[in-house]
């Protein structure tokens, strides 16, 4: 991309760039809402996620700066994986998404706790996740 057209880029084309795919968005969630951190975890997501799909995700995640890939001190072999701050101010925007798709699909469930906490007090919620994660991930 030329510098002219970064200069003018579409705040919309950056986000979906970064983390507009199926995949990338469900990795996120379980990786803040499921307090999966590892590899296998993240397979083991009801959606069924193939192994060179979460593979490359990943990596994707670790090069937009979304995940830190990290290795055990006690063990070196076993690998987990850290939001950043920049994947944690996406907190609104998962339960946005959630919000609108219990409005607009009939098949769509999430917890109703949640929903209500978000009706109710969407800044405290957002708060009391993103400090969950980072208390998790310490």
């Amino acid at each position: 991309m030329s510098d002219s057209q970064l200069k003018n880029r579409c705040p919309i084309d950056y986000a979906l760039e970064v983390f507009g795919d199926r995949w990338t968005l469900i990795v996120l969630r379980d990786l803040m809402l499921s307090g999966k951190r590892h590899y296998r975890e993240l397979m083991t997501s009801k959606e069924g996620i193939a192994t060179n799909i979460l593979a490359s995700r990943l990596k994707k995640m670790e090069a937009d700066g979304l995940v830190i890939r990290k290795h055990k001190p006690e063990d070196k072999r076993q690998v987990f994986y850290e939001l950043t701050e920049k994947a944690l101010d996406l907190v609104p925007v998962l339960l946005e998404i959630s919000r609108w798709s219990v409005i607009y699909d009939q098949h769509t469930a999430a917890p109703p706790e949640l929903m209500r906490r978000y009706q109710e007090e969407p800044q405290q919620l957002i708060a009391d996740l993103q400090e969950a994660a980072r208390i998790q991930q310490s």
